[in-house]
């Protein structure tokens, strides 16, 4: 006899079977059969049926980006790894996206919205919009790529975070002197530094911190220079030329980075060279950069939205650091400033734009 295969092979099939059996067994044998058959049939029901729902399943990811879309650099590399993963926007995924465009009393509200939605998980960067997802929900994941994560009280641990985030983080504390051993050696008369970040945001006070150490251990002498709104920028930089600053250190953050060309412009205006936090600055017109390529953060960042979303639990999921830095020089700029980068340290960069 043909056995039944595919599509039409199941429990229906294993009767069709039987069946034909029947008229040839004892009907002791014929009943046993029977009751095994049905008992299978029991059993395979509730599996197709569960197999059927979660292919069927949409998923719904929440994000808030700080700035307006044209700045939304953590959208396309997050969205090119789902991709890759098997999702497809508007079928099995949709991406609740919301703008907060550079005001970051508008966080709040977004961060609720969202909850609201009962998104599957909120995808945030920067520790700004971090902290306003935690504060909006303590049960809906949250998946972050954030700066300094432990040490902003963001997670318990990098192992095990904890509650409902896990995600990325870098340590500024293992970069901030790397970036003033190039900066020093790129321009050796540096002696007056100033440090530009954002003071609303929680990470930002640690690698401020970690900056003013690393600046007095190679005899530099750190001046704080604080911003809170994109406001701010036009002062801040005229105090910077009162003030005599030889150099710049530029922190990134969601502020920062959505305002990066208007900080390049600034700076190349004060005529001093500057250290950036992230190479968008540097191809904005900054002179160069040493941190975490932020695009492979992005990308990890959907690998483990992809992991909460098939069930794992954000407090058992370690958070990652990243494994690649960059150092990234812009020549064109360089040579604006009447600076002459040396060999040595062209040599050293990752890349070097001209």
């Amino acid at each position: 006899m043909t056995a039944v295969v595919g599509p039409r092979a199941g429990p229906a099939a294993l009767c069709w079977c039987e069946s034909q059996r029947s008229a040839r067994l004892p009907r002791s044998v014929q009943v046993i059969g029977l009751a095994i058959v049905l008992s299978i049939s029991v059993l395979i029901a509730p599996l197709v049926g569960e197999g059927q729902h979660t292919a069927g399943k949409v998923f719904r990811v929440g994000t808030i980006i700080f700035g307006p879309p044209e700045t939304a650099i953590s959208l396309v590399p997050f969205r090119q790894r789902l991709n890759e993963l098997g999702y497809i926007e508007g079928q099995s995924i949709v991406l609740e996206v919301r703008y907060a465009r550079g005001k970051q009393e508008l966080l709040p509200a977004l961060a609720a919205e969202l909850v609201r939605l009962r998104v599957d998980a909120i995808y945030v960067a920067g520790d700004q919009v971090i902290l306003a997802a935690k504060q909006a929900t303590t049960t809906i994941p949250i998946v972050m790529v954030a700066c300094d994560a432990v040490a902003a009280g963001l997670i318990a641990s990098l192992s095990r975070p904890g509650g409902n985030i896990t995600g990325i983080t870098c340590l500024s504390s293992e970069i901030s002197g790397k970036r003033l051993e190039l900066l020093r050696e790129a321009s050796p008369n540096v002696s007056r530094l100033g440090v530009v970040w954002n003071a609303g945001d929680p990470g930002k006070a640690i690698e401020w911190r970690n900056t003013e150490v690393a600046a007095r251990a190679v005899k530099m002498t750190p001046t704080s220079l604080e911003v809170r709104g994109p406001d701010d920028f036009n002062a801040l930089f005229t105090a910077t030329t009162r003030q005599h600053s030889d150099a710049l250190v530029v922190l990134g953050d969601a502020l920062t980075i959505t305002n990066r060309r208007r900080i390049a412009e600034l700076v190349a205006r004060s005529g001093i060279p500057a250290m950036y936090g992230y190479r968008e600055f540097v191809e904005a017109g900054g002179l160069m950069s040493y941190g975490p390529h932020l695009p492979d953060m992005y990308r990890r960042a959907a690998d483990h939205v992809d992991k909460v979303l098939r069930g794992a639990k954000p407090a058992d999921l370690p958070v990652e650091q990243p494994t690649k830095f960059e150092f990234v020089i812009n020549l064109k700029t360089a040579k604006a400033l009447g600076l002459t980068i040396p060999q040595s340290i062209l040599q050293r960069a990752d890349q070097v734009i001209e």
